[in-house]
């Protein structure tokens, strides 16, 4: 295994050598092309779009060669480590805006500021707002300050239900205005679950939640976090945490509304939704192109079911667009960031591509109204931005290890061999201790 890291590594890095060391060759004046190293993640439908993005940026910019560099999801992270680390850092690149800060005392990042107030044909004042402020970092505080990045995308996670499956059923429609209860949630989808066929074995459930992705949810909605305002103690503890884990898990063991272990191993969750097997499933804009090819029902969007405090929450995710501070053509680098976040025409390529929501916020309203776009209610996508819609705890500390230990061994509770109570105790001491020395190494960073 470790053998196959190191070979695979080194491969990334050769392929990146273009970024710097062919940079300094070209673009010299006699007519030779700059070339450029763009490297990025996507599922296959999102790989096609940049890839033809970037055609579209080489055509306006002639002089200018991008090299694509691209992975797919799970690889990225592993493979943009070892670019790093070999110095070899692409041009332009995706990364994690929980990685800003960290990118930014490690020189890996660009200040961008000044290129993007001088780009012409730019209204950065008509993109995202909260998007903009997720690259946005004055040395001590994230939000405020100097640009290091730009938003590929924001990504509001919404919640879809098969209207098909409700029709069939007899049951009334949600209101896409009011968030159920935890308890009407769970009341429709045992409504939900059932054997279709006849045949002894259930073959529709209610639903279907992957807890990396949907728990926060529930947590926030139930007036929890994993940390407190001040992002320096872990609060998984908290007795609204605690039930809101306890009833994410009771889902599948207590009400039984979700496929079990062995039913979600045949066939996973995802795959069940495409099949018209789920009532309710996770939604981000990210699926739109996917859903229009594989999706044979109808489906629309909703608020997340609400706990304790009567509100739904949810995550707005989001990638950053990186420029190298080891770039030989910062210029140009900058520009085709600009042009895959910013401008209007690959904006629109993008979008008509149905591989994310618009980035311009007057786009993204005119989008949202669109009757000849799937689903009807895309404003929920919208709402989540402006509403209700949260940051991942990750992005407000130094590194997100703290966070990966609370999942890592998360399993026994989902699985109803471990209570919610007892996991968190466990958790707790050593989420908080990867915390402080997340904290420590901010410090340390700093100062140099």
């Amino acid at each position: 295994m470790k053998t196959l890291f190191l070979a695979l590594a080194f491969a990334v890095i050769s392929a990146l050598v273009g970024c710097s060391d062919k940079n300094a060759s070209v673009g010299n004046g006699n007519g030779e092309k700059i070339e450029l190293t763009f490297m990025f993640r996507g599922q296959p439908q999102e790989q096609t779009a940049y890839k033809n993005v970037v055609k579209k940026f080489e055509e306006k910019h002639p002089n200018v060669k991008v090299n694509i560099v691209v992975t797919s999801p799970d690889q990225y992270a592993t493979k943009l480590r070892a670019a790093i680390a070999g110095r070899k850092i692409p041009d332009v690149f995706y990364f994690n805006p929980g990685e800003l800060r960290a990118y930014v005392n490690s020189n890996v990042l660009l200040d961008i500021t000044k290129y993007v107030e001088n780009s012409k044909g730019v209204n950065l004042q008509d993109i995202w707002e909260k998007g903009v402020n997720k690259y946005r970092f004055d040395g001590e505080k994230v939000g405020q300050g100097n640009l290091y990045g730009l938003p590929k995308d924001l990504g509001p996670f919404a919640l879809g239900y098969n209207k098909t499956m409700f029709e069939k059923a007899g049951i009334p429609l949600p209101d896409k205005d009011k968030p159920y209860t935890w308890q009407e949630f769970i009341d429709v989808c045992k409504k939900l679950t059932k054997d279709t066929n006849g045949d002894g074995k259930l073959d529709q459930w209610g639903t279907g939640l992957n807890a990396t992705w949907t728990l926060q949810a529930f947590v926030w909605s139930n007036g929890a976090d994993w940390i407190d305002e001040s992002k320096t103690k872990v609060t998984v503890d908290d007795p609204k945490f605690i039930e809101a884990l306890q009833f994410f898990a009771d889902m599948q063991n207590k009400y039984k509304v979700t496929p079990s272990i062995a039913e979600a191993q045949t066939l996973d969750t995802y795959q069940r939704w495409l099949r018209g097997q789920l009532g309710f499933f996770p939604v981000g804009p990210w699926d739109l192109a996917a859903f229009d090819q594989q999706i044979k029902f109808e489906y629309d969007l909703i608020p997340w079911p609400a706990g304790s405090t009567g509100k739904p929450a949810t995550w707005v995710g989001s990638l950053g667009i990186g420029v190298s501070s080891m770039t030989k053509h910062p210029k140009e680098a900058v520009e085709l960031a600009l042009y895959l976040s910013a401008d209007p025409e690959g904006q629109k390529a993008l979008v008509d591509q149905r591989v994310q929501l618009p980035n311009s916020v007057k786009v993204a309203e005119e989008w949202a109204k669109d009757p000849s776009i799937k689903p009807a209610n895309k404003q929920e996508f919208l709402d989540i931005i402006n509403d209700y819609g949260r940051s991942f705890p990750t992005e407000y500390t130094y590194n997100g290890e703290w966070y990966d230990e609370f999942y890592r061994n998360l399993q026994p509770v989902l699985d109803g061999k471990m209570s919610a109570e007892e996991y968190v105790k466990k958790a707790k001491p050593k989420m908080q201790k990867l915390l402080d020395q997340a904290i420590e190494q901010e410090k340390q960073a700093s100062k140099k």
